[in-house]
């Protein structure tokens, strides 16, 4: 590891030589070369090579919601380590058990699926996707020997492995990859809902799931409209076809709510959702969570994963889940992004031309230009904000959702005067 804290020469010779070393990665990411990120505190990151500082409205991609180099994450995870990291799932370990109880307990007081019941635990978000797949196959399997196609919807993103990938709507991921898992029909979700009861009754004994982003996170941060969910839900529950919600980004407290699905009556809820990216603030852990209907369908041996379930993850998911999972928490969630939203709008005032649009909930916000915003990014990367795009021409705002207002404001100020700069 790189040691920061010896002579400023010698550390920062040893930072050019980490960066030198990029060419040794595979060339599946576009990243700055000026840029190494060293360390970072609450809703900052540095760079210690280039002595620069950034306010950082990322988040790691909505992942570390309680800030980077959480102490009391740091805790859990050196005292865990020093008492067990992995048994494998050939064991109960008390961590996991404590945490499943969490989630069910937490989704149903909370307001989300009003009949969780169980939970799969693994590493990352495309897995957790993947067992939801998985399980609906399954469940449509005891319906009908043709019942395991998938309805997806286009300006999706479930993830990269060939499962995901092939609920994944965009070409530019799928295409190069060839044939996918077969069954997959992309529907628009700006169509009438006769459009969906007409598809999926004619296709009933072919389909057994849906899955939707409640907030399309990749596609552009387009939360999908509540009467539209609430009508998926009733025309597959008649024609029995599990739902999926694909939580991984906009679940965990980022939409202002536990879960993006507790904002839906609960006849809207989903038979099956998932979650990663800040469950565990940074440490590889996911869960897709199922109601009674889904996992008396599964049975010994139908899915496993050597990592996931851990008891290291599991005791920094317990820790995260206790501070999210909390309903003033959460009305902070609430109220920082109506900050976001009031000083953006002014903005979109003042920018007509350049500004298309803005969207979201809570600490998940889209500001749509009508042309690709690159230069915007680099100039205000220049400056010492850290923001990202979502879809074509959409910058996205997901910052920790423990972002003070001091930082919250910082870092607006920093991205208007980019704008001023760019565009004026």
């Amino acid at each position: 590891m790189l040691k920061l804290r010896q002579s400023p020469v010698l550390a920062s010779k040893q930072l050019k030589g980490a960066l030198d070393k990029h060419g040794y990665q595979v060339t599946t990411y576009a990243r700055p070369h000026d840029l190494l990120i060293t360390r970072g505190k609450g809703s900052k990151l540095y760079d210690d090579l280039h002595n620069k500082s950034y306010v950082d409205f990322t988040a790691g991609i909505a992942v570390t919601s309680l800030g980077h180099s959480n102490e009391e994450v740091s805790r859990i995870l050196c005292e865990q380590s020093k008492k067990l990291i992995h048994s494998s799932n050939l064991y109960y370990n008390a961590e996991c058990l404590d945490l499943s109880k969490k989630i069910v307990e937490k989704t149903k007081s909370l307001g989300g699926q009003y009949d969780c019941s169980k939970v799969f635990l693994c590493s990352t978000g495309t897995e957790a996707n993947e067992a939801a797949l998985k399980f609906a196959k399954k469940h449509g399997s005891l319906l009908g020997p043709k019942k395991h196609g998938i309805i997806a919807f286009k300006n999706s993103f479930h993830g990269r492995t060939m499962g995901a990938l092939s609920v994944t709507s965009n070409p530019k991921y799928r295409t190069p990859f060839g044939d996918l898992v077969p069954g997959t029909s992309f529907l628009n979700i700006h169509d009438e809902l006769s459009v969906f009861s007409d598809f999926i009754k004619n296709k009933k004994d072919e389909v057994a799931g849906l899955i939707v982003e409640p907030v399309q996170g990749e596609g552009g941060v387009f939360p999908i409209p509540v009467e539209k969910l609430v009508g998926l839900k009733q025309i597959c529950s008649e024609n029995d076809v599990v739902v999926i919600h694909d939580e991984i980004q906009c679940g965990m407290g980022r939409t202002g709510k536990l879960w993006a699905h507790a904002h839906l009556p609960k006849e809207a809820h989903p038979d099956i959702f998932t979650s990663a990216k800040a469950l565990g603030n940074g440490f590889p852990i996911a869960a897709t969570m199922v109601n009674e209907k889904i996992n008396s369908a599964l049975q010994v041996g139908d899915h496993g994963t050597t990592y996931g379930g851990n008891p290291l993850g599991g005791a920094v998911a317990s820790y995260v889940m206790d501070v999210i999972g909390n309903e003033d928490f959460l009305e902070g969630v609430v109220r920082k992004g109506e900050i976001f939203q009031g000083r953006l709008m002014k903005l979109c005032e003042s920018y007509p031309e350049q500004i298309k649009d803005l969207r979201g909930q809570g600490l998940m916000i889209g500001l749509e230009f009508t042309e690709a915003p690159k230069e915007l990014i680099s100039k205000c990367r220049d400056l010492g904000l850290l923001v990202i795009t979502a879809g074509k021409s959409t910058v996205r705002f997901v910052p920790p959702l423990t972002i003070s207002e001091s930082d919250i404001n910082e870092g607006l100020s920093i991205f208007e005067k980019a704008v001023n700069e760019v565009y004026a």
